[in-house]
């Protein structure tokens, strides 16, 4: 049998009395898409005896989302207080931020002594250190999560001699000079 058969013959979500009620109030009042979505992940599987693949293709939403959405009603209709969200975080995570912090130890130290933060041999660095690739933009990420930024290059060099600039423009030839002569 193929993956879509076997979701084809899924269960069919079974509810209360109060929550489809609940469900019907709820569609007739609804301010949001959200809360007709929600009604209607319970009407459609009562009234039309599909499963929660089928409602969310109906509804142009995930199965989870349903199912999210009908354990959202059901604890409403039970009286439970709405439960705070749980989305948020870092579900795609490389590796934690303690981890990382330890990989751009080396990385920090060298630039303490001066050296510039190149990020190419970070990124590699990094992918060997996962075992598989990731984008560059991965390792922009990580260094902006830690304080890093985009350092504008100074406007003079450190070893600068002011005195020594000025002499080399006092005695170097003007440019219109070098025209004029033909050279």
């Amino acid at each position: 049998m193929d993956r879509r058969h076997r979701h084809a013959m899924g269960k069919v979500a079974k509810f209360s009395e109060d929550v489809a009620r609940r469900a019907g109030h709820l569609v007739k009042t609804a301010k949001t898409t959200r809360e007709l979505r929600t009604a209607m992940t319970v009407l459609i599987p009562r009234e039309c005896g599909v499963n929660n693949v089928t409602t969310a293709r109906v509804l142009g939403v995930g199965v989870a989302t349903v199912v999210r959405m009908q354990r959202e009603l059901r604890s409403e209709v039970a009286g439970n207080k709405k439960p705070k969200g749980r989305w948020g975080g870092r579900r795609r995570q490389h590796l934690t931020e303690g981890q990382e912090r330890e990989f751009l130890e080396p990385w920090v130290e060298k630039a303490e002594k001066g050296g510039v933060l190149v990020v190419p041999p970070i990124h590699a660095a990094l992918e060997e250190r996962l075992g598989y690739q990731v984008d560059a933009s991965t390792v922009y990420r990580m260094l902006a999560r830690h304080g890093w930024r985009k350092v504008a290059p100074d406007t003079c060099h450190p070893k600068r001699d002011p005195v020594a600039q000025e002499g080399f423009k006092k005695n170097s030839p003007k440019r219109w000079q070098k025209l004029a002569s033909g050279t």
